[in-house]
């Protein structure tokens, strides 16, 4: 336990190489032309799609951006066209939202080397998008806010078994799915239990359930009664709008709980409430915001942005109501205190004490 515990603070530690900086006059960006490209799912998907366009518009509101707009996409077919619609319109900074978009993005950047391109989501480690000067990874430590999430599911239910499933095996779904893991295993250890986890077993990610895409709503469905047929009355769909399928199946069936992900789903899709106690958050906004601004600043450079629980890139919602009065007060309270031990990097310290 010890050794898995370490591992995810290990896995927390990003190693960035040097930036290069892509060097616009400065403020040349107030003509900015900010324009993304969109994963599946759909401009209202409630969590990914709708949250990163979400950060564009609150950086024109700023004046970082005189203009934006997007590109859905209705297939991994739609990428590269997409993006070379906007090379072609002129546009001076070209966002893809989500790793599925990131070889196409890394295609167009190193053709158009006067554009400036961000990835949002893509993991900054196993790739080389941060070795093409004009594009910035934007990564995000979520198996920090994951492993809490996991400790409370863990705490949360009453049949002993827990659920995940993801959208598709990409770095940047799997290491929520590690953290989750991970949090019912420290969970277990403290408190002498043995809560389940159904889908995910980091030791084994081979036989981790996907849907296959980030928009099967039946494959969703049904992965989602497969596990409350197993007995999991706990499920953390990482499959963007497809969480709001396993929330719908929640409320109808009355079996299980939803935990969501990437978005607050008290803004999103506050309809699920009565199922949702919390959203495990992915800084989309912020990060956005950030490159933009950046952009504008003419301090644009290649160096990933990291969204860690000590900068608040990821973290937890505030528990909605009713779930203030249903989660037990010493559970809401041990979450509180882990969040800030792994802020302050001394999860190691409490687990050992």
């Amino acid at each position: 336990m010890k050794k898995s515990i370490k591992l995810i603070v290990a896995i927390a530690a990003t190693s960035l190489v040097t930036s290069v900086a892509v060097t616009p006059a400065a403020h040349g960006a107030t003509k900015q032309k900010v324009c993304v490209a969109l994963d599946t799912g759909g401009i209202n998907d409630k969590s990914f799609n709708q949250t990163s366009y979400d950060g564009a518009k609150i950086a024109k509101s700023k004046g970082w951006a005189s203009t934006i707009e997007y590109l859905p996409a209705k297939s991994p077919a739609d990428y590269g066209p997409n993006i070379q619609k906007f090379v072609d319109k002129g546009c001076t900074l070209i966002l893809g939202i989500g790793f599925a978009v990131a070889d196409a993005i890394i295609a167009s950047a190193e053709k158009n080397s006067k554009v400036k391109y961000a990835i949002v989501d893509h993991d900054g480690l196993k790739n080389f998008c941060c070795k093409v000067p004009n594009v910035k990874g934007l990564t995000f430590k979520t198996n920090e806010n994951s492993f809490v999430a996991g400790y409370m599911a863990a705490g949360l239910s009453k049949t002993g078994k827990v659920a995940t499933y993801g959208g598709m095996p990409f770095p940047t779904v799997t290491i929520f799915m590690d953290g989750y893991a991970k949090g019912v295993e420290f969970y277990n250890e403290i408190k002498g239990k043995s809560v389940k986890v159904l889908g995910w077993d980091p030791s084994n990610p081979g036989s981790g359930s996907m849907v296959g895409d980030f928009a099967n709503t039946t494959k969703a469905l049904s992965m989602s009664q497969a596990f409350e047929l197993q007995g999991a009355d706990v499920i953390f769909p990482v499959a963007g709008g497809l969480g709001g399928t396993t929330a719908e199946n929640s409320k109808k069936t009355g079996k299980s709980i939803t935990i969501w992900v990437d978005a607050d789903a008290q803004k999103t899709a506050p309809q699920y409430n009565s199922v949702v106690p919390i959203s495990v958050l992915k800084g989309l906004s912020e990060s956005v915001q950030s490159v933009i601004k950046d952009s504008y600043d003419g301090k644009f450079t290649n160096a990933a942005y990291v969204g860690t629980m000590a900068n608040k890139g990821v973290g937890l919602a505030p528990i909605y109501k009713p779930w203030t009065t249903k989660i037990p007060a010493a559970l809401q309270k041990e979450a509180m205190q882990l969040q800030k031990d792994i802020a302050a990097g001394n999860i190691l310290a409490l687990y050992e004490n």
